[in-house]
């Protein structure tokens, strides 16, 4: 059985159920006897040995449950916000996903436990700050620990409260230490990993949007439709701009705002009488690259997001801990499979991807509010009394100012490697950092689609084209005009931007 992005997204968003297979809970199994067997008379780092630096120092046989213990509370040393439920969630199913590779060595309960957790969405108290992305996850997996020991505390059903009441309340029992649970659970990619495969979702989410937004920005401006057209865009050959250009030209259908070229440029006799005066075409013979060239924008984004998934995919499938149990093989082997490289750079990818998502947004905005550059629209959208009202003038302000914001994080937070833990981690990926940072950066481009969105439906008001559209941008004017009326009079905006993100979000 694998977890995936889709599995994700159907148990943190569709009351989904994970349920393990029996083959999977027979391979977890198995390699605990295996380990069991195998550790009793050989040196294996984190179950008779201290951990990072102090793995030269052998522990005594009295001590190594408590030594299991210890790794676990010594390190919930995490500070600042506690994660998001979604995200603590996703990061359990990482977790556990880790553990059904069955090379952790882990006792069944401990994947029965975190399976209840998941399930009842009980979720623990996990700060947003302290991990460096190289042992994975140390302190936010020490936190999840925690309370899988019965210590912390967790967010169930809308309260904080302390570990051990829900677990008594929910008939659940902590988990024993039988060989390296402390360890296994503490070690990994599996914060990041839950992170980042929440930020896919919505990532792809806004990519749809901005599809949707391409379209019927052209539909406003009476662009040709050429710009979409087979021919042009598999001539560039990129797999992610063809399929942009193809979900546009299926978007588009039944608009009757898109022009053809040639029914107008390429058509002489039309062209003489309707399209030339003093030698100046009325009409422009091209659109302003944030309208012409969507697919060549949008493209490698689309590339992004789909090689950002299979990475995930395979993250949220992957034996992350140290060290790597294989009953195939009959043997333990010592490494890095902790590093969180893989998700770190896709977490920058992703985010300068969504970054040039919201710039384009910002540019498609600026169009509709700039009077002299669309020939077309009053200044700022505003169908008051100019001079005297405003339109949305001051919505550009926010999404302005919100871009601004995403260029400035914008800068890869994978090279800002940082040398700590005596220098036993003397690189590291800053893995939770940089899908943290995506994540801000997410969540901005909601704010700027949000404005974009409302200033698209203004400005098919200002036309009077509603019923010239595509049924498919038609369908997301009547979804805007149900939140909020066509503005006239000033008014505060802010509770419309609200709803109109919170409708985007659920699209």
């Amino acid at each position: 059985m694998k977890i995936t992005v889709d599995s994700v997204r159907d148990i943190l968003y569709r009351d989904g159920q994970l349920v393990w297979d029996k083959a999977t809970l027979q391979g977890i199994a198995d390699c605990f006897d295996f380990l069991s067997r195998f550790s009793s008379d050989k040196v294996i780092y984190g179950i008779n040995t201290g951990f990072g630096p102090m793995a030269q120092w052998r522990v005594e046989d009295a001590h190594l449950r408590e030594l299991q213990y210890n790794i676990i509370r010594s390190h919930a040393t995490g500070m600042g916000e506690p994660l998001d439920d979604f995200f603590v969630r996703a990061g359990m199913l990482a977790r556990v996903g880790s553990f059904a590779q069955c090379k952790s060595g882990v006792h069944p309960e401990l994947v029965a436990l975190l399976t209840e957790f998941i399930n009842r969405g009980i979720c623990p108290y996990i700060p947003k700050h302290g991990s460096v992305g190289a042992s994975g996850d140390l302190v936010q997996l020490a936190h999840m620990a925690l309370c899988l020991i019965g210590e912390g505390k967790v967010h169930y059903k809308g309260e904080w409260r302390k570990a051990k009441d829900v677990m008594d309340e929910c008939g659940l029992k902590p988990v024993s230490i039988h060989i390296r649970e402390g360890l296994s659970c503490t070690n990994g990619t599996s914060i990041m990993t839950g992170i980042s495969a929440v930020n896919q979702l919505d990532a792809e989410r806004l990519l749809h949007l901005a599809t949707i937004a391409a379209v019927w920005m052209n539909e406003i401006a009476g662009s040709y439709d050429d710009l979409m057209a087979a021919p042009l865009n598999e001539a560039r050959r990129h797999g992610g701009q063809i399929a942009i250009a193809q979900q546009m030209r299926a978007m588009s259908q039944g608009s009757k705002r898109l022009q053809k070229r040639e029914n107008v440029l390429y058509n002489g006799e039309r062209l003489m009488a309707n399209g030339e005066k003093d030698g100046v075409f009325k009409d422009k013979v091209q659109a302003y690259y944030s309208l012409r060239c969507a697919p060549q924008i949008l493209g490698p984004i689309a590339d992004t997001l789909a090689y950002s998934r299979m990475v995930i995919d395979e993250e949220l499938n992957a034996a992350s801990d140290n060290p790597i149990v294989d009953p195939e093989t009959q043997n333990v082997y010592h490494g890095g499979n902790f590093h969180g490289d893989y998700i770190s750079l896709e977490a920058d990818k992703m985010k300068i991807a969504m970054v040039r998502l919201a710039m384009v947004s910002e540019r498609q905005l600026n169009y509709l509010c700039h009077d002299r550059i669309n020939g077309i629209l009053p200044p700022f959208l505003n169908l008051g009394t100019l001079g005297l009202n405003y339109g949305i003038q001051a919505c550009q302000f926010t999404a302005t100012s919100t871009t601004a914001e995403c260029q400035t994080l914008a800068m890869p937070n994978y090279v800002h490697s940082i040398p700590n833990n005596n220098d036993n981690q003397d690189i590291v990926s800053m893995g939770t950092n940089s899908a943290e940072l995506c994540r801000q950066v997410i969540d901005n481009c909601y704010q700027v689609l949000s404005i974009l969105y409302l200033a698209m439906a203004q400005a098919v008001d200002c036309l009077h084209i509603a019923d010239q559209l595509a049924p498919a941008t038609k369908a997301q004017y009547d979804a805007i005009r149900a939140i909020t009326p066509t503005i006239v009079d000033d008014t505060p905006f802010y509770e419309d931007l609200a709803n109109i993100e919170k409708y985007l979000r659920q699209i």
